[in-house]
C-alpha cells in the first residue's frame, strides 16, 4: 500500500485524507538546521568560507572538492589547519579516504567529496565545515588574545619598558648626517659633516 506524502509550509497543514488509506498527515513544523558561515559565492558557483583566522576554504560545487589556503602566509600554523580540517572531514565520512592531497596552488591542501545519491553531499559539507569551525573557535580566539596582548606591549609599555623622557617632538633636522646634501652622506666612502 503506497501513500502519497506532501510537504507544505509550517503553518499549512494537510488535514484531507489520503486516497488509497484515509490516513491523515499533519505537519506542524519541519526539522531546520541552523548554522552560520561567513561565505562568498564565485562566479563559477564555487562557495568560499573566509570564517577562519589562518585559512580560506572553497567548496566546488561542481567538482566535488574541498580546497584549503593560506590566507596570507604559509606557515606550520596554516597546514596545520589545513590538515585538520580535511582530517575531521574524512573523519565524519565526507571525503574519500584516500583523495586527501596538496593542491595545484603552494601552500593548499584539497580531498574530495563522496558521491551520494540519498542525500545532497555540497550541503552536508557546509554543515561539517561549521561544526569543525566551531571546534576551532577556541584556537582563534586564544591566537587573536595572544597577538593584541603583544601589540600591546609593543604599542603601550608600562613599568620597566618605558622611558620618563615622554613625548619627544619632531625636528626638522635631527642628528650629524646631512641628509640633504649635494653629495649622499656615504658617498665614495666619505662623510660629510657641517
Amino acid at each position: 500500500m503506497a501513500i502519497n506524502i506532501s510537504i507544505v509550509g509550517d503553518e499549512e497543514k494537510v488535514d484531507q485524507p489520503t486516497e488509497e488509506s484515509g490516513i491523515k498527515i499533519e505537519v506542524v513544523a519541519k526539522d531546520r538546521i541552523d548554522f552560520g558561515l561567513n561565505t562568498r559565492s564565485a562566479i563559477n558557483g564555487d562557495i568560499m568560507i573566509l570564517d577562519h583566522k589562518d585559512i580560506d576554504i572553497v567548496l566546488k560545487q561542481n567538482g566535488g572538492m574541498i580546497m584549503a589556503f593560506a590566507k596570507e602566509t604559509i606557515s606550520d600554523f596554516t597546514y596545520g589547519a589545513e590538515a585538520r580540517l580535511l582530517e575531521f572531514m574524512r573523519a565524519k565520512g565526507i571525503l574519500e579516504y584516500d583523495s586527501i592531497q596538496g593542491g595545484n596552488v603552494y601552500g593548499s591542501l584539497e580531498g574530495k567529496i563522496m558521491k551520494s545519491s540519498q542525500s545532497e553531499p555540497n550541503k552536508i559539507a557546509l554543515k561539517v565545515i561549521s561544526e569543525w569551525m566551531s571546534t576551532e573557535e577556541a584556537y582563534i580566539k586564544g591566537s587573536t588574545a595572544y597577538d593584541d596582548m603583544s601589540d600591546d606591549h609593543l604599542l603601550s609599555p608600562d613599568g620597566e619598558y618605558s622611558t620618563e623622557l615622554g613625548e619627544v617632538p619632531a625636528e626638522e633636522k635631527k642628528g650629524s648626517i646631512v641628509q640633504n646634501n649635494l653629495f649622499a652622506p656615504y658617498l665614495y666612502g666619505r662623510y660629510t659633516y657641517e
